[in-house]
Order: C-alpha cells, then sequence, then structure tokens
C-alpha cells in the first residue's frame, strides 16, 4: 500500500472494514456509534488520500472494488498491528485495568461519550468507567479541581486551576416551530427575540444564552422557564415559543423542528480539563488523546 506524507489513520481503515464485513453504512456507522455521514466521510477521506476508489454500492449495500480487493490485505495488517501496538503500550502503561472518572454534561454524555467509550473499551476492555454528570459546566470544573473526577468536559475557557485541551466549536442555534414564518430563513434576525414567546433554560444554567441579548441589547419576549433542553425542543414543537440551543442537542434530537443560524453567529467552545500542576495518570493522557482522535474522525 503506497504511503503518502501524511500517517494513514488507522481508525479510518477500521471503519472501512466494518463497512465491509456488514455490507452496508449505516450498519457499520450502527455498530461503531458514529454517524453515517461521518462513516461515508472517513471512507470518502481514504479513497481522495490514496486516489483509488474503494467501494461500490448497490441495491444490497456496498461491495469492495476491485482496487480495495487489492488493498483488503494490507488494510487488515495496518489494523492488526495498530491493535498490538495498542496492547502492548497499553500493557506498559498499566492500561490493562483501572476505573477512569469522567466529569461531564447532558448532551456529551448522551452524544459523545458512548460511541468514544465503545471504541476506547475495544482497545481497553480491562478499563472501567465512572461518569459524573452535572446540569453545570462549573460543577464540572469543580469536580476536576477538586480532584473528585480524573478529567471533565466543560465549556471553555476554564479556569486557571485547570489545564484544558479544546475539543469542538458547538453552534448555538435558532430553534423554531416547524411552521414558523421564519423556518426556512437563513438565519433569525435578533429583533424578533422581543417579539416571538421566548422558551428560557432556567436562569442558573442560561448565562452563556443570557450574554447574548445583553451584547445585542435586547430583552426576549420570555413566556416560558424551564430546567431541561428536551423539555424546551418538546415544546417549541407544540408550537408554543422559540429558544436558543447548542446543535449537538438539536441534531441529535428526534423532535421535529427547524433550527437556523442566529444573525450573528455564536458559538460555545467546548474542551477536557485535568487539574492543572496535578498528577495526570497515563490512562487519562490516552483518554484525552483518544477523544480528541474519535472527535477529528466522527464530526
Amino acid at each position: 500500500m503506497s504511503k503518502r506524507n501524511d500517517k494513514v489513520n488507522t481508525i479510518k481503515c477500521q471503519i472501512l472494514l466494518k463497512a465491509v464485513e456488514l455490507g452496508s453504512i449505516t450498519r457499520a456507522a450502527e455498530d461503531m456509534g458514529y454517524t453515517q455521514s461521518a462513516v461515508s466521510r472517513s471512507i470518502a477521506d481514504l479513497e481522495r488520500e490514496w486516489d483509488v476508489t474503494l467501494l461500490t454500492r448497490n441495491k444490497d449495500g456496498v461491495v469492495l472494488t476491485a482496487q480495495g480487493e487489492s488493498l483488503l490485505p494490507d488494510i487488515q495488517s495496518l489494523c492488526n498491528a495498530q491493535r498490538t501496538l495498542e496492547t502492548q503500550v497499553s500493557a506498559l502503561h498499566g492500561l490493562t485495568r483501572g476505573t477512569l472518572r469522567v466529569g461531564t454534561f447532558t448532551s456529551v454524555s448522551i452524544h459523545w461519550l458512548p460511541g468514544i467509550m465503545k471504541e476506547f473499551l475495544s482497545l481497553y476492555p480491562g478499563i472501567r468507567f465512572d461518569l459524573v454528570s452535572k446540569w453545570e459546566f462549573a460543577e464540572v470544573e469543580d469536580l476536576v479541581r477538586r480532584g473528585q473526577v480524573d478529567c471533565g468536559f466543560l465549556a471553555l475557557p476554564s479556569g486557571d486551576a485547570l489545564e484544558s485541551s479544546f475539543l469542538r466549536r458547538d453552534r448555538l442555534l435558532a430553534v423554531l416551530p416547524p411552521d414558523h414564518p421564519l423556518a426556512e430563513a437563513e438565519c433569525y434576525p435578533a429583533a424578533r427575540f422581543v417579539q416571538d414567546p421566548y422558551i428560557r433554560i432556567h436562569e442558573h444554567w442560561d448565562m452563556e444564552f443570557s450574554r447574548i441579548f445583553q451584547d445585542e441589547g435586547l430583552r426576549p419576549n420570555i413566556q416560558y422557564t424551564v430546567n431541561d433542553d428536551f423539555a424546551i425542543l418538546a415544546m417549541v414543537e407544540q408550537g408554543l415559543g422559540i429558544s436558543i440551543l447548542p446543535e449537538m442537542v438539536v441534531r441529535g434530537s428526534q423532535r421535529n423542528v427547524a433550527a437556523i443560524p442566529l444573525e450573528h453567529p455564536r458559538y460555545r467552545e467546548i474542551g477536557l480539563a485535568v487539574r492543572r500542576g496535578g498528577p495526570v495518570s497515563p490512562l487519562t493522557r490516552r483518554f484525552r488523546d483518544f477523544t480528541l482522535q474519535w472527535l477529528e474522525n466522527t464530526l
């Protein structure tokens, strides 16, 4: 197999092998905990990097092309070698057993962690996870600072007591009933927040959204206050009002709502933090590095 300047990404190769094994992009995505688009993109990346066509699609699913068949033994050898190396490294660093305590919040717990954990445990089956989920980022930060968890997912920037790795920007979207007159608009005008009934997350957790209105110099037409993202989605679906929610929450929902960008784009930045100056175990470092790689290849 030819080698380009960039290192071959074994996760993409593993995704390809799973699609070939199951004969389906959709089934491979479900089995590995990825989205269907992420699986398709990973395989397309390999095809572009190697300048070959690996799969062909038919009514029954996907099969290897002749080029794919010729590369299959080398791809399998690469993945097997990677698994062997991971096992040897984990043994050297004591990653064959242990518990990883992770602080997190709801949307990460639902949309990221199951896939991350499944892949991680396939490499390190002796590891146990202890997840501590909180509503507020500040609570997760406090868990990390006090050493009650080994690492934590939170919003950036974090406090000086933490050392954080940036993971992703999560866009904030206006969430509208499907029959709202702006449901198909390119963006939601800021001035409409004073007109449309607004559903607010409880003020205890509303800092990032309240800052939007402060910066815009607006007072939204608040009609409801709730303490749950998914309750907001259900209320919006029923036409009770509009709201602002992170894209991660909206895209992972099955609710029939419209989600469009804000007139002035806003984001929250999500990171993974450890306690600054404290000992960071090999297991925690490996999980952090693995999470970064997983997100790069999945989202």
